[in-house]
């Protein structure tokens, strides 16, 4: 018997991340597979605080923010998976490798991200994921990531 996956609307995204406007970057994440799989949406929207300079007239999605709503989308299914709600877990980017953006993502677009953990496991610190972000099945970046997960201590 297989496990129902899992999914995050924005209210637990937010009892999960620590991070808000401007800079929580995924709206919802779903198909959370443990802490194995999960696919993760942004919508881009005009009125994002970036586009004033990135860029002026030819408003551009910084490939940076991408990686980072992989990396958010990644930390919401750890939390959802290890039951981190409303436990102020904090999530820091240790190296950022095989990167590579193919094509723009500009205001109006849906940003899927599909995200995999290559290394890590219940009560370990440092994670290693693989990311996916397409806008209409066309890939528009990809990269490998580690990140150190800072869970806080239970009660004793």
């Amino acid at each position: 018997m297989t496990q129902e996956k899992k999914r995050a609307d924005i209210q637990m995204i937010q009892r999960i991340l620590p991070h808000r406007y401007p800079f929580l970057l995924v709206d919802k994440v779903e198909e959370i597979d443990g802490t194995a799989s999960a696919i993760g949406y942004k919508n881009v929207t005009m009125n994002e605080p970036h586009f004033q300079g990135h860029f002026p007239g030819t408003p551009i999605m910084p490939g940076v923010t991408i990686v980072e709503a992989m990396a958010q989308t990644a930390g919401v299914m750890v939390g959802v998976a290890l039951d981190q709600m409303d436990r102020d877990m904090l999530i820091y980017f240790m190296s950022i490798d095989n990167c590579k953006f193919r094509r723009k993502v500009v205001p109006g677009d849906v940003l899927r991200m599909d995200l995999k953990t290559v290394r890590g496991k219940a009560g370990g610190k440092v994670w290693r994921f693989a990311g996916v972000a397409t806008v209409d099945g066309e890939m528009a970046a990809e990269a490998e990531f580690m990140a150190m997960l800072d869970l806080p201590k239970d009660p004793a």
